[in-house]
């Protein structure tokens, strides 16, 4: 078996904000497996700036990878434990090689276009108006959950858009989510939530910064709004340590994202703590092209989840490859009458 590598840059349709700054390219790597006839395809997808992996010896532990690909998949794991989008990539190629189809994974039925994955709508941050716009978007094509960046612009605009989201929709009609990115200071972060409320939010990830335990722990004792942890659990890599870090914190909510903690294992090992002290998940991309949110979304729906996830960000891109994923109505569906068009390797 030979395995080789090649990046790729994802290009975003327009600038999308977040309260770390403005994306307007995305870069990834492809790792092929080649062993006779069979072919595997993963992505690694590193994200700059968030990602633990995100560091100058990447691309020569993607060569290392390469060069040892002969060896058992477990200890090729292992020896990745700080390059956890290398591992899902490994993940991803090796489950590809095994697949009759390369890209069906998790064979099921949503695999064989029978159902369907609930989702959120995305809202990026931007103008008053953008966000405004982005919303009205997604209400008219179908969502019942929206998911809304906040923390980069204005508190008072952003309460305001919220605050017309409830005027025409209850909760019961549409679901909102924030998403802070540590954009709350420690200080203001309660009194923040309290006027958040006021809007019957299901939950908001990550207010403040990740890495204040005591202070995260805090928060999440006093809420009046679920909190979602999501940077924090980056870089957690020992089960042990990932016990200590829900127990401490004690959130309402985990959020997975197998490219940032390790793959399907890492994710599945945070799943079974989360689940042993009572605490709910869902499962969210990170901005993969469709190679990798492919794998996440027929991974997730083997997961059984009645949450709606984050999967709805193939249609960021104006680069992104055909394939059979299809958004419609709030539902990511497989649609297996399309083909896919990779041939980047």
């Amino acid at each position: 078996m030979k395995a080789i590598f090649k990046k790729y840059i994802l290009n975003f349709k327009q600038a999308s904000g977040t309260s770390r700054g403005i994306l307007r390219t995305k870069e990834t790597y492809f790792l092929k497996l080649i062993d006779g006839n069979n072919i595997g395809i993963g992505e690694c997808s590193i994200f700059r700036g968030l990602s633990i992996d995100d560091r100058p010896d990447f691309e020569e532990k993607l060569q290392w990878v390469c060069d040892n690909i002969n060896k058992n998949l477990e200890h090729l794991l292992s020896e990745l434990t700080e390059f956890p989008s290398i591992q899902f990539g490994l993940e991803q190629g090796f489950l590809s090689l095994e697949s009759k189809n390369s890209y069906e994974l998790f064979p099921s039925k949503f695999t064989q276009s029978k159902d369907s994955i609930n989702i959120n709508g995305l809202i990026w941050m931007g103008s008053e108006a953008f966000m405004k716009q982005q919303i009205k978007e997604k209400l008219v094509s179908g969502f019942s959950v929206l998911k809304m960046k906040i923390g980069a612009i204005d508190f008072n605009t952003e309460i305001s858009l919220l605050k017309s989201i409830r005027k025409d929709f209850s909760s019961e009609e549409i679901e909102l989510r924030v998403d802070a990115n540590g954009a709350f200071q420690p200080s203001e972060a309660l009194e923040k939530l309290k006027i958040l409320s006021e809007f019957e939010i299901h939950s908001i990830e990550q207010p403040i910064k990740q890495g204040q335990l005591n202070e995260m722990a805090n928060l999440c004792s006093k809420t009046p709004i679920p909190i979602a942890l999501d940077e924090e659990l980056i870089g957690v890599f020992n089960v042990t340590k990932k016990e200590k870090l829900l127990q401490i914190i004690n959130p309402q909510y985990i959020i997975l994202k197998p490219s940032l903690v390790g793959g399907f294992k890492g994710s599945e090992e945070w799943i079974q703590i989360a689940d042993k002290q009572k605490i709910g998940w869902w499962v969210t991309s990170a901005l993969e092209s469709n190679i990798g949110l492919n794998a996440i979304a027929q991974w997730t729906y083997s997961l059984n989840s009645k949450m709606p996830q984050g999967l709805g960000t193939g249609s960021l891109f104006t680069n992104n490859f055909e394939c059979p994923l299809e958004v419609n109505k709030g539902h990511l569906h497989y649609n297996n009458t399309k083909s896919w068009n990779f041939n980047l390797l």
